[in-house]
């Protein structure tokens, strides 16, 4: 198994460019579904949960010719209707995406049940429902079975802002018979992404980034080019990396139009940055000073659903918090096992109480020092590697497959910057 080898103490300068968001990239492969007609989608990441999705998608029958890494032609034009693989659905929760686009183009799926990280129950109900509002049939014997004769427009409300439930709902509904709106629909910008390709390939979406989407459904999609938008998570690990390790660095295509919340956040943590166009500078002298609340309160951050903070970034959030002067509690009611990788920095010698499996209590700045680790899940890997670029000596890190399914090429990037970081077998 491959491992990193970071030797921390130095400092990260420099510019680079981010991958394509991999949250976009899932949900869009399986929109290929929808149409026989080619489709080109480009700056792909090249990360180990979407080729999986690949994989999945060309055991279906969908043709996929990989060109210069990043574009990836797409040519659904025969399906056949198959078991998956159980081992492949487990690799990944988005094998779940395939549920909607299946049932809309061919009337059936038998899906196993889905992986992906280990941070705590994350229920399925909500995509059940929103498709039996459709007309879809599913049963559960330890597999999923989904089966519809034809889908009927529907007024659906979804019982949580469940992101890929979102997506599923809407790949369904664009060819569902008649008109659909989904309430309490996620927004985040690869829905947002999501939404605009499917309007590429002539769906008829409307009220894109909000929490209420009206859509008209259509007989037929064509084929389109559609260009993935840039991974605001890699764009904010990579803005922590630099402050952790007291840096300066560029980061080009950084879709700033995404980040007002998360700035806000990294401002109350004491990181700042500047943005000129689509282009983000975070300079080397970073406050890292944790703001009060009124009275001198211990501020809370807490993740909420979209445009609020997102529970994807709070590994981060945290790392970078040790290197703050201050106190800070970090709040994730989402999942039950985020939190479970503080024991890691701990060992390494930051500051935190662990209050319950929901919250913890950062006091910062203390000094990291290296340690042997083991990357729990993808967020959580990443968030390790920040504090092994920030603390004394050599640490080594373990599992780093959970890394490679979401983040591409991080020694490269992270070398190219300036980090003593390597990949070793």
């Amino acid at each position: 198994m491959d491992k990193f080898i970071v030797e921390g103490g130095y400092s990260l300068k420099g510019d680079f460019t981010p991958s394509g968001n991999k949250n976009a990239a899932l949900p869009l492969l399986a929109a290929t579904l929808l149409t026989d007609e080619p489709i080109i989608l480009n700056n792909m990441p090249n990360i180990l949960d979407v080729l999986a999705m690949k994989n999945l998608l060309e055991s279906l029958g969908v043709s996929i010719e990989v060109r210069n890494l990043n574009s990836w032609h797409i040519h659904a034009k025969d399906i056949s209707f198959k078991n998956l693989d159980p081992d492949l659905c487990r690799r990944i929760r988005a094998s779940i995406l395939l549920a909607g686009p299946m049932v809309a183009r061919s009337g059936n799926l038998i899906l196993p049940p889905p992986g992906g990280d280990v941070i705590g129950r994350r229920r399925l109900d909500t995509h059940i429902l929103a498709l039996k509002k459709l007309g879809v049939d599913v049963t559960y014997d330890r597999t999923f079975h989904f089966h519809a004769n034809s889908l009927t427009g529907a007024d659906i409300l979804l019982d949580e802002a469940s992101v890929t439930a979102t997506e599923n709902a809407i790949m369904a509904c664009v060819k569902a018979k008649g008109q659909s709106t989904i309430r309490n629909a996620a927004s985040e910008p690869h829905i947002q992404e999501l939404c605009h390709f499917l309007n590429k390939m002539g769906a008829h979406i409307e009220n894109i980034g909000s929490n209420t989407l009206h859509i008209e459904g259509v007989d037929n999609l064509h084929g389109c080019e559609f260009t993935v938008g840039p991974d605001y998570l890699e764009v904010v690990s990579y803005i922590g990396a630099a402050a952790v390790t007291k840096g300066e660095i560029t980061i080009h295509n950084a879709g700033n139009q995404y980040l007002d919340m998360i700035r806000l956040v990294f401002q109350r943590i004491g990181v700042i940055w500047e943005t000129n166009g689509d282009d983000l500078f975070v300079p080397k002298d970073q406050p890292l000073l944790i703001e009060p609340d009124l009275g001198n309160a211990i501020p809370e951050i807490s993740v909420m659903p979209w445009p609020s903070f997102p529970t994807d970034l709070m590994s981060i959030a945290i790392v970078v918090a040790t290197q703050s002067k201050g106190s800070m509690l970090f709040h994730d009611w989402m999942y039950p096992s985020r939190m479970y990788f503080t024991d890691k920095l701990v060992g390494m010698g930051a500051q935190i109480v662990l209050c319950d499996p929901h919250r913890c209590i950062v006091q910062g700045p203390t000094q990291l020092f290296c340690e042997n680790l083991e990357s729990p899940d993808i967020r959580a890997g990443m968030a390790l590697v920040l504090a092994a670029l920030s603390a004394k000596g050599t640490s080594v890190l373990r599992n780093i497959r959970q890394i490679d399914r979401g983040y591409e090429s991080v020694e490269k990037k992270l070398s190219q910057l300036g980090a003593h970081i390597s990949r070793e077998a």
